[in-house]
């Protein structure tokens, strides 16, 4: 076989093996295998909500046994990041998406469908033996600027936390050069450090405070809830108030947000349904149940039966 001849087979052969190779390489459709009520998806969650979403969880699987969302607690800024891009399709924040975030999704196909389903509080918390917790919006905003009460040490959950970026909208302070704000680990940790030490206040998720799991019950045990007039508040500027479903209702309690459920799935499966679930009359109740504010409240029927009375 001459030379010529061999370079000619080899010329026609090339094509076939490089589009052999292409065909290999062509990377498949992921085949999506969860259902409304089944399968296995993966949930971004802020981890400052852990307590209330355990419970909708719990009861979720217990209902529909074949259901197993894994849920990924992360810090708030770990959990938008995934989800714009495109490592969860399915999250709960302390936040709604802005525009940017919102036509970003768009554009990729992923238009998220977002609903608010509880309210929240981030409240002030003290050492047990501190005799003043009383404290004021203004007063708040000072000392997250270093102006007011400079002796006492500020800890919140970490730097990446939706706490952290309440409390920067809240004072417009980046908080990042102050010598008494730390950043701890957890709401835990907050809690615990407080219980420890009387100079401290902390920030926490008001849903960390209610029904303490044991193992930081006893530090729970050991902190004061602060209460918190708003002097700007037109109606009631010189009232405190302690933060609980009635005064998160009434709007009375000034540090209030919102959990919002983002699903950008398109589709019915797990993720709608668990949306569903949350948004629906027994997510709801849960919610309630838990001492959060419930973004609908649930109905209550009370059924009243006449006796009649035999003459």
């Amino acid at each position: 076989m001459s030379n010529r001849f061999k370079l000619v087979i080899i010329c026609l052969l090339l094509p076939i093996a490089f589009s052999a190779c292409n065909r290999k390489k062509k990377p498949q459709p992921k085949i999506e295998t969860d259902s409304f009520h089944a399968g296995t998806a993966v949930f971004g969650i802020d981890e400052s909500f852990k307590p209330i979403v355990d419970e909708e969880a719990f009861v979720f699987k217990g209902i529909f046994t074949e259901a197993k969302p894994v849920l990924s607690y992360q810090p708030e800024s770990q959990v938008l990041n995934g989800l714009l891009n495109n490592n969860v399709r399915f999250a709960i924040m302390a936040r709604d998406l802005t525009a940017a975030e919102k036509k970003l999704l768009n554009d990729r196909g992923f238009a998220a469908n977002i609903n608010p389903f509880a309210h929240d509080a981030v409240v002030l918390i003290v050492n047990a033996a501190v005799k003043d917790t009383l404290i004021s919006v203004g007063q708040i905003k000072q000392m997250l600027n270093g102006k007011y009460n400079p002796d006492k040490s500020i800890v919140f959950d970490n730097p990446n936390s939706s706490i952290i970026r309440y409390l920067r909208e809240l004072s417009g302070n980046q908080l990042d050069n102050l010598k008494n704000v730390y950043a701890l680990k957890s709401n835990k940790d907050v809690i615990q450090y407080v219980s420890e030490h009387t100079n401290a206040i902390g920030f926490v998720g008001f849903s960390w405070l209610d029904e303490p799991d044991a193992d930081y019950a006893a530090a729970a045990a050991k902190v004061k809830i602060m209460s918190v007039k708003d002097e700007s508040n037109k109606k009631q500027p010189d009232h405190y108030f302690q933060p609980s479903q009635t005064t998160l209702a009434l709007k009375q309690y000034p540090l209030s947000r919102s959990l919002y459920v983002i699903n950008s799935t398109g589709r019915m499966g797990l993720g709608a349904g668990f949306e569903n679930f949350l948004l629906g009359e027994r997510g709801q109740r849960i919610v309630l149940k838990s001492g959060l504010l419930p973004d609908s409240i649930p109905q209550r029927e009370i059924n009243i039966t006449k006796q009649v009375k035999d003459n």
